[in-house]
């Protein structure tokens, strides 16, 4: 089970290195608009749409790979200073009581949407709008799918440290 927990965190972290790279393209793309829009007075839908749905693209693929490099918000007043067994039960308990069945409610109730918006190649509302809405609309799955992957590989993780901090 840890290998496979190694794997999904290889995955996920290659994956979110990867998309980070629409980072680079969002703040062009936004610096464009602003230029185009300021200097020469010309404004394009499908420009400002293309920074919003890169801009919700990348934070809802950026989930799992801050979990997997475990950089995600967190408050932790006491967990930092909680021994590492307690920690690893903490995060087991999270995983299992909250993440995992969040992520599958998420994905159950969104499939259906993503599902209909595949069907009608949903676009934007504006005539001149991307038309491709049904892509963005697809991120919500893969935020679930991968998110629910990455706090299965926490969830094994962190029985594992339990496991080997009591053993010690």
């Amino acid at each position: 089970m840890r290998n496979l927990a190694r794997q999904i965190d290889r995955f996920n972290i290659a994956f979110g290195r990867s998309v980070s790279w629409l980072l680079l393209g969002l703040v062009l793309v936004q610096f464009a608009v602003v230029v185009m829009r300021y200097v020469f007075g010309v404004g394009f839908i499908w420009a400002q749409e293309s920074v919003i749905y890169l801009h919700a693209f990348l934070f809802l693929i950026a989930a799992a790979y801050v979990l997997a490099i475990d950089t995600h918000v967190r408050i932790d007043i006491f967990y930092r200073n909680l021994p590492i067994r307690r920690k690893a039960l903490v995060d087991a308990a999270g995983a299992l009581l909250f993440l995992l069945p969040t992520c599958a409610v998420i994905f159950q109730e969104a499939w259906p949407y993503v599902a209909r918006s595949w069907q009608v190649l949903e676009g934007s509302r504006e005539t001149s709008g991307i038309p491709a809405v049904f892509l963005l609309k697809s991120g919500i799955l893969l935020f679930a799918g991968l998110t629910g992957l990455q706090g299965l590989s926490l969830l094994v993780r962190s029985v594992g440290t339990y496991r080997e901090a009591t053993a010690s």
